[in-house]
C-alpha cells in the first residue's frame, strides 16, 4: 500500500489516527452536555440538542477545533472539563513502533493537527507523542483549518516540503480531499479512528486499520 522508499516526508494528523478518537468522541458528546446541564443547571438531554446543534454549526471550521471559541460560547472553561478526563486519551496501536521505524530509516515527520493548542498541551501531557516529530504544525497558527487550501500554502511557505514526495495520514476525508488538491500525493486513511465504533467501509483514499499493516520492518 505504500511504497516506502517513495515518501521523504510524513505528515500525521494526530486524533484519530495517531491519538484514539474515542476521547474526543465522548467529550463533545457525552461528557460535555453532561457537565454543562450540571454547571448551567438545565435539563441534560435538551443540552445534548442545543450543544449538538452548534457543534453541527462550526463543523469544518476552525472555530470547530477552538476550545477559547467553546469557552465563550458555552460560558465554560473546556480546557479544564477536558483534563478532567484526560486519563482516557489513548494512544492507537503500533504507533511508536511505526513512528521509531520511520526515524530510524531517515524520513521527516511532521505533526499536523487542527487541534487547539491547550488540546494539543493536554494530549502531549498525557503521552508525549510529540517527542517522535521533527515539527509540530498547529493550523490555528495559520487562521485556517487543513480543510482550507489557504492552510496547505502556508504550512509549506513555514516547513517547506515536495508533495510528490510526501505521505498524509488523516481520518476526515475533507481534510485529505484538501490535501490532494494541494498537490500531496500519497493519501492514507483510517478505518476506525475510534475504537468503540464500527470500522468505516473504504472510500475514496486507501485505508488501514493498525499501523501494523504499513510497518518499513515488515516490508522489507
Amino acid at each position: 500500500m505504500i511504497h516506502w522508499p517513495d515518501i521523504d516526508t510524513v505528515l500525521f494528523d494526530m486524533d484519530g489516527t495517531l491519538l484514539d478518537l474515542h476521547f474526543d468522541n465522548y467529550f463533545w458528546s457525552q461528557y460535555l452536555p453532561l457537565r454543562y446541564a450540571a454547571i448551567h443547571q438545565s435539563d441534560e438531554q435538551h443540552c445534548r440538542q442545543r450543544l449538538g446543534a452548534l457543534f453541527d454549526s462550526e463543523r469544518g471550521t476552525l472555530n470547530w477545533y477552538c476550545l477559547d471559541f467553546w469557552s465563550e460560547q458555552l460560558q465554560l472553561d473546556v480546557p479544564a472539563l477536558k483534563r478532567e478526563i484526560a486519563h482516557l486519551i489513548a494512544v492507537r496501536p503500533h504507533v511508536p513502533a511505526l513512528l521509531e521505524q520511520l526515524r530510524a530509516s531517515g524520513k521527516r515527520l511532521l505533526l499536523v493537527t487542527n487541534a487547539h493548542r491547550d488540546s494539543l498541551a493536554i494530549k502531549v501531557e498525557q503521552t508525549s507523542i510529540d517527542r517522535f516529530f521533527d515539527a509540530v504544525v498547529v493550523s490555528h497558527d495559520y487562521r485556517a483549518p487543513k480543510e482550507r487550501q489557504q492552510f496547505w500554502r502556508q504550512m509549506a511557505a513555514a516547513h517547506p516540503f515536495d508533495p510528490n514526495r510526501s505521505l498524509l495520514i488523516d481520518d476526515t476525508h475533507s481534510v485529505l480531499e484538501s490535501a490532494r488538491h494541494f498537490g500531496v500525493k500519497h493519501l492514507l486513511t483510517l478505518l476506525q479512528p475510534d475504537s468503540r465504533q464500527q470500522q468505516r467501509p473504504a472510500g475514496d483514499f486507501p485505508g488501514i486499520v493498525h499501523f501494523d499493516e504499513i510497518m518499513p520492518v515488515a516490508q522489507s
